[in-house]
């Protein structure tokens, strides 16, 4: 199939490479032009305009938005679709609040320009790995992307979850468990760091012990084990762990429900907690975080 990419971050050059290697017609934007040029040399079709980027696709067109949740996304879809016609399709595969999406639905169904929202996992290793997506529009428009989301995906790591927004409220509540199984593993090590024990263990054997066979075995203490094997006593990092949005947005649901999700609003509060103190479960968290997803951590 032919797409058009618009913001190549850590994710989505990962999911133009992916696309391409895997036949797909990939052309790309991004707000800075080195990004442009550097995938231009490995075979993409380079635009250096959102005119320029719409006036290569073939109808109807379609056009995945990487960039971040809010405002940012809002003035893109507003350019864009003043720029496409009928049957057109805007995916969004940022972290967007759902909320945003059925709004955006709504505005973009008068223009008769299709709107699908993809809550994207994977982090950095989506490229190699697969991505795991969660899908939500019209079921007719993610049966004719198909194609697409299974190129990008690990083997069965794709899912239409349900009308508008259903797709990034399912991600959101995969971050919010996400934050809750990384800080049940911070405290862990920290308390076995803590104890009369931890200067004998190696973290990193640990790590690679529990992942065979254990029952809380998983691809984040996979993680951990490269993080220790390469920094011990995690010395090189601050223990300042920053949330990405849907930590908050998930709290605020549950409250708005009264659903009680004791674990995961914890995990939000540690991360402000994070801010003031230089823990030791803080900094495996951030570690881990970069680990993933490559975001930026506070080095000492």
């Amino acid at each position: 199939m032919q797409i058009g990419i618009i913001g190549l971050g850590r994710m989505g050059k990962g999911i133009a490479l992916r696309l391409f290697d895997r036949g797909h017609s990939v052309c790309v934007y991004n707000r800075t032009s080195d990004r442009i040029k550097e995938l231009e040399k490995m075979g993409l079709k380079g635009a250096y305009s959102i005119e320029e980027l719409i006036s290569y696709l073939a109808k109807p067109r379609i056009v995945w938005l990487m960039l971040p949740a809010g405002e940012v996304i809002d003035e893109h879809i507003n350019l864009i679709s003043g720029l496409m016609d009928k049957g057109d399709i805007i995916i969004d595969g940022g972290n967007s609040y759902y909320k945003d999406d059925i709004r955006r639905s709504n505005v973009l169904k008068t223009l008769g320009i299709h709107y699908v929202d993809v809550g994207v996992s994977g982090g950095i290793w989506g490229l190699r790995e697969g991505f795991c997506l969660m899908i939500g529009g019209e079921k007719k428009i993610f049966y004719h992307l198909e194609p697409i989301f299974r190129s990008l995906s690990a083997d069965g790591g794709y899912l239409y979850c349900g009308k508008t927004g259903a797709g990034h409220f399912v991600k959101m509540i995969h971050n919010g468990i996400e934050y809750a199984i990384m800080q049940a593993y911070g405290e862990g090590f920290e308390l076995i760091n803590s104890s009369d024990y931890g200067r004998d263990i190696n973290f990193h054997e640990l790590a690679r012990l529990w992942n065979r066979g254990s029952i809380i075995r998983s691809w984040l203490l996979e993680l951990i084990e490269i993080i220790f094997k390469s920094d011990p006593d995690l010395s090189t990092i601050q223990g300042y762990v920053e949330d990405s949005g849907e930590g908050r947005w998930i709290v605020k649901e549950a409250v708005d429900m009264a659903v009680p999700l004791p674990t995961i609003s914890l995990s939000l509060y540690e991360r402000f907690n994070s801010r003031k103190e230089n823990r030791f479960s803080n900094r495996l968290i951030s570690a881990l975080r970069k680990e993933f997803g490559g975001h930026k951590v506070r080095v000492k």
